[in-house]
């Protein structure tokens, strides 16, 4: 059962070999003891198979089983060197072989090679006596042959280098002899040839020499003193010649190990027994305490099973006589769970880069336990939350290796904590934190704060002013979270993006280039840039939505009447309106937005105020009440029109009303005059008649010399006729009598001619409402012919009035009427018809 035991057991520990893939190699060495520091012990390369320099391509390592580093690997040249002097003895004491276990762990692959350094002796300690002089009481009536146990020599070293051999002085009494015990021990009799007789010599003088094997040869001598006592003829024994007892390690102090016990038949003072340790090493002494009247071994220091696994000594009962017997005890000592693992940590990588692959190698460490069996069985975890794989490989070898993808953004650095636990009652474990930095990549873009900005400007603003900021944040951290900010190249209105807009690279500060105007541009966007600092560097852009708020800049303009026309604008209004009779509708515009083009209109000056009105809101001018005869021809308003804003802007402008006589005959076309002329411009007025004179003179004398050429070339005679009118319909009040009745006709027809003194203003006309006929042809019907509105160039006006003076030379009369304070000239054609 126990051979398929062992077979199953090698059989796993192969599989788990071939599963981990390390490779465990065992090299010895042997080295004398007492070594300086830096003496070459083997150089290992050789050994390994390795060839120069892999040493430090895999990152070689020396690890010590021990408390000390007593060597060093040169991994360039691949000796291993002493680094510190070792003395055996203190090291091993008895133990033979002295191993020094050490381990070459190689990474990449791992592979790890066992090496065991045998520590020579050397003949470096002499044989060594516990006492200088030992004294022996021997009764002069101990028969020949009786033997005295002798202590041996001490001789720390080992092999043929400790006690080989003894000498006694030459003497007749009493010779040496040797006899080999258990452990290899040797055991000293002085063994009686001849009766003593104290009477002769009541002591005897005797030079115990032990001699050790070594290269030279050491000796240790003791003075052995024999005082011949009085006859005592019985010699204590012990119950058993040799005791076995178990005792637990870390037993406290005073604790019952073993009680011995001898009797003596003598009676008195020769029966008393006093107990001993005999032959004992000093370190048996400090552990245990051997009561001299009861017997008792107790526990007098800590048993440490790590240092010692079992102890034997020798105890001496001796009687009141001075005679003596002896006997062995044997400690098993028994080991305790008191000892928690052991972690040391080879290797760690730190920091690491957040985009390290799945297995890579972040700590290699090794667990060990100084208890033997299932106390120094250990098993080996980490906390289960973290993105890291415990592996475990060969000879309690572990490695912690990455099992997901990290984040530093997330998790900056790791406390990981490696607990060891082993197997004994009650379980021990021990912990390890170890702090594994993250290092970071460019693996963040910077994220604006908003998704969209929009930012506020007045217009007519201050070039360079500040309009507000965009902030971005990258995760990543110095140089990758380092953010510069930049414009996107773009058009705004058709030219750069640049030439409106600039930004400050570190602070995302928006400045305004150029003072803005709102009846111009509205409102623009930008696009603006964050990059990072990474090599390769990562951006973001954000849309910054620039509002250009509007000022009251700008007053209000009249459309009608026109604002910058030089030319007075004038309505023509018959006198016969009723009240809210509309007149016109005055129009103005104002180039804010919202409340500061919200327009209101007021009557600011009138010849007349009772006269007229005019609408808060729409701008239509009426009349208050009906028009007298009382009434001035010719009113004067001045009109204001005033914006919302704040402060608000007003603009003003002049109107002239012209009440007119007859306005409402049918025949007549209603239509606007044009504004009244400055009073400077009279003197133009009175150029113009004669102008229209001297006009229709030249007509009058081509018109005569063309009769004169028709007639005096004999051609069919010319018939000067004048133009034959229909009568006035009978609709139209101003009709005096009927045409049909032979009284004269009184249709009066009008051709008016406004003008305004102003090359750009609008010239409008009311025409003869007389139609045009043939010379020979009386009967066509009468057509009317209505004026219309319209505006005119200065070379449009121009020609129009030539017509106009062409038309009224060729009528029977003509006289002229001014009209209100010559500012305007009217034209008036008068014909009779038969």
């Amino acid at each position: 059962m126990d051979h398929s035991f062992r077979i199953r057991k090698g059989l796993y520990l192969l599989f788990l070999l071939s599963l981990s893939g390390v490779v465990c190699v065992s090299i010895r060495y042997s080295l004398p003891e007492e070594k300086k520091s830096g003496s070459l012990v083997a150089n290992v390369l050789k050994d390994l198979k390795l060839g120069p320099g892999e040493l430090s391509a895999r990152r070689a390592q020396l690890v010590s089983k021990s408390n000390k580093q007593y060597f060093q690997l040169d991994t360039r040249s691949g000796n291993l060197f002493v680094n510190e002097k070792i003395d055996r003895e203190a090291l091993c004491g008895k133990m033979e072989p002295c191993l020094l276990l050490a381990e070459i762990v190689l990474q990449n692959p791992l592979k790890i090679y066992n090496i065991e350094i045998e520590i020579k002796d050397v003949n470096d300690n002499s044989p060594v006596f516990s006492k200088n002089e030992f004294e022996l009481a021997v009764p002069e009536q101990v028969p020949a042959s009786t033997r005295f146990l002798l202590e041996s020599a001490q001789d720390a070293d080992l092999g043929e280098n400790s006690v080989q051999n003894y000498t006694l002085s030459p003497n007749e009494n009493f010779q040496l002899e040797i006899r080999s015990a258990r452990g290899g021990k040797k055991n000293l009799e002085l063994v009686l040839k001849k009766m003593l007789d104290r009477e002769k010599e009541a002591s005897v003088g005797l030079t115990l020499t032990a001699v050790d094997g070594g290269v030279p040869q050491r000796t240790g001598t003791v003075q052995i003193k024999i005082n011949v006592l009085d006859s005592n003829d019985n010699f204590p024994q012990f119950a058993q010649s040799e005791y076995t007892v178990g005792l637990k390690e870390n037993s406290p102090r005073d604790t019952l190990v073993l009680k011995v016990e001898a009797r003596d038949l003598d009676l008195g003072s020769n029966a008393v027994i006093t107990y001993s340790f005999h032959q004992v090493p000093e370190e048996i002494e400090h552990l245990f305490h051997l009561h001299q009247t009861t017997g008792e071994i107790t526990v007098l220091g800590p048993v440490d099973y790590e240092r010692e696994t079992s102890f034997d000594m020798d105890i001496k009962a001796t009687d009141g006589g001075g005679l003596s017997g002896n006997c062995k005890v044997f400690v098993e000592i028994e080991d305790e769970n008191d000892n928690a693992p052991e972690i040391s940590v080879i290797t760690v990588t730190s920091p690491l880069a957040e985009d390290s692959p799945i297995d890579t190698l972040i700590v290699l460490f090794s667990v060990t336990d100084r208890d033997s069996g299932d106390n120094g069985r250990t098993s080996c975890s980490v906390e289960m939350n973290l993105p890291f794989l415990l592996q475990t490989t060969v000879n309690n070898y572990y490695q912690l290796v990455t099992q997901r993808p990290l984040d530093r953004e997330k998790v900056p650095e790791y406390n990981i904590t490696i607990t060891a636990t082993d197997r004994g009652s009650p379980r021990l474990s021990s912990r390890r934190t170890i702090t594994v930095l993250i290092s970071d990549i460019n693996d963040n873009s910077p994220v604006f704060e908003k998704s969209k900005y929009e930012m506020q400007v007045w217009e007519n603003n201050i070039p360079g002013l500040l309009m507000g900021s965009v902030h971005a944040v990258d995760l990543d951290v110095e140089q990758n979270a380092k953010v510069t900010y930049s414009l996107v190249p773009g058009n705004v209105s058709g030219a750069p993006a640049a030439s409106y807009v600039s930004i400050n690279s570190e602070t995302g500060n928006l400045y305004v280039l150029r003072s803005l105007d709102y009846e111009q541009i509205k409102e623009f966007q930008v696009r603006v840039r964050a990059s990072d600092g990474g090599s390769l560097p990562l951006r973001s852009e954000v849309v910054v939505r620039v509002v250009i708020l509007d000022e009251n800049d700008n007053a209000p303009f009249f459309l009608y009447p026109l604002q910058n026309s030089t030319s007075p604008c004038n309505e023509l209004v018959p006198k016969s309106v009723e009240t809210g009779y509309l007149i016109t509708k005055v129009v103005a515009v104002d180039g804010d937005s919202g409340q500061n083009s919200w327009l209101s209109y007021e009557l600011l000056k009138a010849t007349d105020p009772s006269l007229f009105s005019i609408g808060a809101q729409n701008g239509e001018v009426k009349t208050r009440k009906p028009l007298t005869e009382r009434d001035t021809n010719k009113q004067r308003l001045i009109i204001l029109v005033r914006d919302n804003g704040h402060p608000p802007q007003t603009s003003t402008a002049t109107l002239n009303i012209l009440s007119v006589d007859g306005f409402s005959d049918p025949y007549l076309n209603i239509a606007s005059v044009s504004q009244e002329a400055s009073e400077e411009d009279g003197s133009l007025t009175m150029y113009l008649v004669i102008c229209l004179a001297a006009v229709s003179f030249v007509f009058l004398i081509c018109i005569i010399v063309f009769v004169v050429i028709k007639m005096y070339k004999k051609e069919s005679s010319f018939i000067t006729a004048l133009p034959q009118f229909p009568p006035a319909f009978p609709e139209i009040p101003e009709t005096g009598v009927d045409s049909q009745s032979g009284s004269l006709s009184r249709t009066y027809h009008y051709d008016v001619c406004l003008t305004g003194g102003s090359l750009s203003s609008d010239f409008r006309f009311l025409r003869p409402l007389i139609p045009v006929f043939s010379m020979g042809d009386p009967n066509v019907s009468e057509n009317h012919r209505i004026s219309s509105v319209s505006q005119e160039t200065p070379e449009q006006a121009e020609g129009q009035k030539q017509r106009e003076q062409v038309q009224m030379t060729s009528q029977q009369g003509t006289y002229w009427d001014t009209l209100g304070e010559g500012r305007e000239e009217a034209c008036y054609a008068y014909i009779t018809q038969k």
